[in-house]
């Protein structure tokens, strides 16, 4: 058995709400904090419920062993309704006219996120990307 510490969003680096028919990305440093394993899910805001779309499962994990990440070993994570060209690994679909919030899990973290010395950056949206 192990501990699941969560990481919620459901507004931009602005503070402004998080709608489908927008782009945004989300930086994970690199070093994510885990024994296990770590995921990033997407909920529709007035479900409550895991968001459908034609991707089968709207989710990143670490488990996932084709993740494109930085020279640095960090992350990015794309959302939006298209994934941008050659970001298709790293991005999670949302919907047009939904609000939607992401939710990062982490199986067993490790000390640097019990202290807050590590943390997901703020998603930000992109205006001029895909």
């Amino acid at each position: 058995m192990f501990a699941v510490y969560k990481y919620e969003a459901s507004v931009d680096e602005n503070g402004a709400p998080l709608y489908g028919g927008k782009k945004y990305k989300c930086h994970l440093p690199s070093e994510i904090p885990v024994k296990e394993f770590w995921s990033i899910l997407v909920f529709d805001c007035q479900t409550n419920l895991l968001i459908k779309t034609v991707q089968s499962w709207p989710s990143i994990n670490s488990r996932m062993n084709n993740l494109s990440f930085c020279e640095d070993g960090s992350l990015d994570i794309y959302f939006g309704p298209k994934a941008p060209a050659g970001k298709e690994n790293n991005w999670i679909q949302t919907l047009p006219r939904k609000k939607w919030r992401m939710v990062v899990n982490l199986y067993d973290p490790l000390e640097s996120w019990i202290n807050n010395t590590w943390r997901p950056g703020k998603i930000e949206e992109l205006k001029n990307m895909f």
